[in-house]
């Protein structure tokens, strides 16, 4: 799921006209299309349907206009917001990202096609009291939320293979799996720290089959079907449905808090509490569209 899907869905949903709303975005009606189309087969949900020579929401369409209606009404509004600021010179965030790795990178992606005066100073240290804005996850988050401390609860989901053994089933044990050969994210790792207290949970020892420190290896290992891997539901994105299957765990819950804090304890910088802000709710609205 990509922004500009969001985009070109919210302006259809608007207007309930494709050609209309191609011309509004500057694009080909066929792109409009495709990315609708693409939408709904990652949602696995109807968002149109004809209606006569129109088209209409269905009632998944409907909620998922109204969940976005306040985020794309405040992303049309901030290129005049952060216009307003910018005589202030360049602005420096410094983001340490401790979990949600690849969701957090794409949305700084997505924002500095916004703000592209934003300098974003990435750190990955949990020691660290001087970033700006620090993204964790822990399993079950018990401090105070409030307008500094966003709390994000993910599904953590076992990958495993397409194959007879699993399929038909909505939730798998991990006893059922221990022997299979699992993929595991080694080190100081918090998501490696979760998964292993998960199996203390379910009072089992997997066999592993290979474990690295890197996130994106792990996740290469259980996508290419070489055995089976926790998967956080939303933040390391899709996996291929005719390779691997996404199960629920069954017996325990299986979950994670995502926590975004910002720190307010220096000189308050406009352009930070902007970013927060846009950050977590491209969270919010990334997780919700991605519930299963």
């Amino acid at each position: 799921m990509e922004l500009f899907q969001l985009r070109y869905f919210f302006e259809v949903a608007k207007h309930q006209h494709v050609r209309k709303s191609a011309e509004i975005l500057h694009v080909t009606q066929p792109a409009v299309t495709n990315a609708i189309h693409r939408l709904e087969a990652e949602l696995g949900v109807e968002l149109f349907i004809a209606s006569g020579r129109n088209i209409r929401l269905t009632e998944c369409g409907k909620f998922l206009y109204e969940e976005l209606t306040p985020f794309m009404e405040s992303l049309e509004t901030l290129p005049a917001r952060i216009k307003e600021i910018t005589s202030r010179g360049q602005a420096t965030v410094r983001l340490n990202i401790l979990a949600a790795w690849t969701l957090i990178t794409e949305a700084i992606i997505e924002y500095q096609r916004i703000d592209n005066n934003l300098n974003v100073q990435l750190i990955q240290n949990e020691l660290n009291e001087l970033a700006d804005i620090t993204v964790s996850t822990t399993m079950h988050y018990h401090g105070k939320k409030n307008d500094s401390v966003y709390v994000c609860t993910e599904p953590i989901y076992l990958a495993v293979p397409n194959v007879p053994k699993f399929q038909g089933k909505d939730s798998i044990s991990l006893q059922e799996v221990q022997d299979d050969g699992f993929i595991k994210l080694s080190g100081s790792k918090k998501f490696c720290s979760i998964c292993e207290h998960l199996c203390a949970l379910a009072e089992v020892h997997p066999r592993i089959q290979f474990e690295s420190d890197s996130p994106s290896a792990v996740k290469n290992m259980i996508s290419a079907n070489m055995g089976i891997g926790f998967w956080p539901g939303f933040s390391w994105g899709k996996v291929d449905a005719r390779r691997v299957l996404l199960k629920t765990v069954k017996g325990i819950d299986c979950s994670r808090d995502i926590v975004i804090t910002q720190r307010k304890n220096r000189v308050e910088n406009l352009r930070v509490a902007l970013f927060y802000a846009w950050l977590t709710k491209y969270v919010d609205i990334y997780s919700q569209c991605c519930k299963r």
